[in-house]
């Protein structure tokens, strides 16, 4: 078929035309009597005038041809063969994890192709939408995928009832726009004054994109194209002259490099939170709203904002509306043996976290003592290792945390500290107090200065941004989590003790027949169990620090220094060079070992290093004990830990906790732990 033959179309005077229904319909049955066949391939992008005279559809007029005759032929439904799957929900090359909407109602379509959404011109869907024809867009090169069907609410509706529940479709922007204000107390109550002014906007040829006014009628801003707005400023201070200056108008006002952000979908506005849930995301990417405009269509919503804040305001609201709420921008400081441990968990549960929870871990930078790896779409765990001896650069603490907060796209910031430095564990204050959360098994923040520890526990308290610590007390055991549900459901704490060091644990259930000390911190060291120098296990101020940590939760005012620790490292030797002396010199002091040893077997008891809160007392201490074979202390073995809590329900048959209390496995998935709880406080599915 030759449209020029059959589609009519009266020319109009913006530039468009307008087909001529009636007379293209008549034209229509003449040609198919003619020519009836089952097939028919149409030329598009032209037609005739009233006159037969040749002449075009304008701008994307080959869509628009596809349209009208699918409503001349009453058609089933019109698919446009395009080169993307589908309509997404922002612009894919602003925004990078934008998805294909399965459907759009024709007016959400509209609003979407109105605000610069390159799918479809707007006109394009006036031709179906009064016969109900669906419009499918689909990509050629990829005949797969199924495409955006664009068709009436009540379709979409029968089709997938989940889709009216995200009100908010998609996401749109204009750039290069210009904000014109004309504002003054003159204005209030004078009929005709926006006449006046869009009047003379029309006089200059200018298109306005968005009008805001608010009801006190003070004011009236309006966006236009850039290119046009120094016409429309000279236009309006010329009209306005004698207002100006006799300040009935106080000025008409001229802000540059504009953009507008749309928000489309059906009856969203009519939504409770959605509007909130729009301006929030901007405000948490602080982004300022120059104007606002919403129309009572309820389809769309309208904030013109500076254009430099365009691509990063798109993807901050689109990332609230489309991402899951519980979306994490994760920072790892430290990649050691815990750190990395816990990012292959991470690997390996990811996946299933964002499907069956929609939990979606984003780790978007890994920082070492010496290089750090950013990434501003979150770094591949399968092989972080080697993109950061690839890309990796001078590790820089400041600039880690402006990355990995800074991208005001995802909604939750959490920074999990692997480390054991008291410098870094001095920012968790900072760090909360700008809203990003706090997870570690690190230990100074908690058993360093009590004034420090209680500054930290007032700010999350008032800033409702969390601080989790559980694997700081006993790497996966849930020690803290325990004695906090002992005290907030009322119970009062007694007494806590417990063997707190896997090390000192593995030492002292291995201490026994006839084996000598020294060869067993050697056995232990080779197994892996110690620290690179064992005087740091022995020396009992890991155990000290865990005491603090459970002391100050249960209430106690007490200072890391209040806490009496036996040393178990003989005196002579705490100043030894190196810690290869320090092994070669340990054998001398076996025999003031096996004698306490020794001495407790022939009571019928053992050894066991061990950490005691007095809450009783107000007081703690770190000591070695003697406990009958019975006990449950006596009852370990290998590096567990145990944790008896004496409170005032648990009086006479302690609440117990056991279990690994060192090594990276466990360690990791405390901390892991940790991140799943916060997802949870965040508003994950239980």
């Amino acid at each position: 078929m030759d449209t020029r033959e059959v589609l009519i179309v009266n020319p109009t005077h913006a530039d468009q035309v307008d087909p001529d229904y009636l007379e293209t319909e008549q034209r229509l049955n003449k040609w198919y009597s003619l020519n009836p066949s089952k097939v028919i391939i149409a030329t598009g992008f032209i037609a005739s005038t009233p006159q037969n005279i040749p002449t075009t559809l304008k701008r994307d007029g080959s869509d628009f041809s596809a349209a009208i005759m699918g409503a001349i032929f009453r058609a089933r439904q019109v698919t446009i063969w395009t080169d993307v799957d589908g309509v997404y929900s922002a612009d894919p090359r602003k925004v990078s994890d934008a998805v294909i909407l399965k459907t759009l109602s024709y007016q959400e379509a509209w609003e979407m192709s109105y605000f610069g959404a390159n799918v479809l011109h707007p006109r394009t869907i006036s031709p179906v939408i009064r016969y109900g024809i669906p419009i499918i867009i689909r990509n050629i090169f990829n005949t797969s995928a199924s495409g955006t069907k664009i068709c009436h609410p009540s379709i979409i509706e029968n089709e997938d009832k989940k889709i009216l529940k995200d009100y908010v479709k998609g996401f749109t922007t204009i750039d290069n726009l210009a904000l014109v204000n004309v504002e003054g107390t003159g204005m209030a109550g004078v009929p005709g004054t926006a006449s006046t002014i869009f009047s003379a906007v029309k006089e200059v040829g200018a298109n306005v994109i968005m009008i805001s006014q608010a009801s006190s009628e003070h004011s009236v801003c309006f966006a236009v194209p850039e290119k046009e707005v120094k016409a429309v400023a000279e236009v309006l201070e010329s009209i306005f002259d004698s207002a100006l200056f006799a300040g009935r108008i106080s000025q008409v006002a001229v802000i540059s490099n504009c953009s507008i952000l749309a928000a489309v979908g059906q009856k969203m506005a009519s939504t409770p939170g959605v509007s909130a849930t729009l301006f929030n995301a901007l405000a948490q990417a602080n982004i300022n709203i120059l104007a606002i405009a919403q129309g009572c269509s309820e389809y769309n919503v309208t904030v013109v904002l500076k254009r430099e804040d365009s691509i990063k305001a798109l993807r901050a609201v689109h990332s609230r509306f489309y991402n899951s709420q519980t979306t994490m921008a994760m920072g790892i400081i430290g990649p050691g043996l815990i750190g990395s441990t816990l990012l292959d968990q991470l690997r390996d549960q990811a996946a299933t976290l964002k499907e069956e929870s929609n939990i979606d871990l984003r780790v978007m930078g890994i920082m070492g003592s010496k290089s750090m790896l950013l990434d501003d779409l979150g770094i591949d765990l399968v092989k972080w290792r080697e993109i950061r001896e690839e890309k990796g650069e001078v590790a820089d603490l400041e600039k880690f945390v402006q990355h990995v907060h800074g991208n005001h796209v995802i909604p939750n910031t959490v920074l999990v500290d692997c480390t054991a430095d008291s410098v870094i564990a001095s920012h968790y204050d900072d760090w909360l107090r700008k809203g990003i959360h706090v997870i570690t098994p690190n230990k100074k923040a908690n058993s360093g200065p009590l004034s420090e520890y209680l500054r930290l526990r007032a700010l999350q308290r008032q800033s409702y941004t969390h601080y989790f610590y559980e694997a700081t007390v006993g790497a996966g055991l849930p020690i803290i989590g325990t004695l906090r549900g002992l005290l907030e459901t009322g119970d009062k704490i007694l007494q806590i003790e417990g063997i707190f060091s896997g090390t000192l644990s593995y030492i002292f259930n291995n201490f026994k027949d006839g084996q000598v000390f020294s060869e067993v911190v050697a056995e232990a060291k080779e197994a892996g169990y110690t620290e690179p120098d064992p005087r740091d296990d022995l020396s009992g101020t890991d155990v000290a620090r865990k005491v603090i940590i459970l002391a100050r939760e249960s209430g106690l005012k007490l200072e890391l220094s209040d806490i009496p620790v036996e040393n178990l490292v003989p005196e002579p030797l705490r100043v030894s060079a190196s810690t290869q002396e320090f092994m070669q010199k340990l054998p001398k002091f076996d025999q003031e070992f096996s004698k306490k040893q020794e001495d407790a077997d022939t009571a019928g008891e053992v050894l066991r290093y061990v950490g005691v809160v007095d809450a009783t007392n107000q007081k703690g201490m770190v000591e070695l004990r003697r406990y009958k074979k019975d006990h449950p202390f006596a009852q370990l073995s290998g590096s567990d830990n145990i944790i008896a809590f004496t409170t005032r329900r648990y009086r006479y048959q302690p609440l117990i906790v056991r279990g690994p209390g060192a090594g990276a496995q466990v360690t990791a998935g405390g901390i892991f732990s940790d991140i799943l709880r916060l997802a949870s406080y965040l508003g994950a599915p239980s």
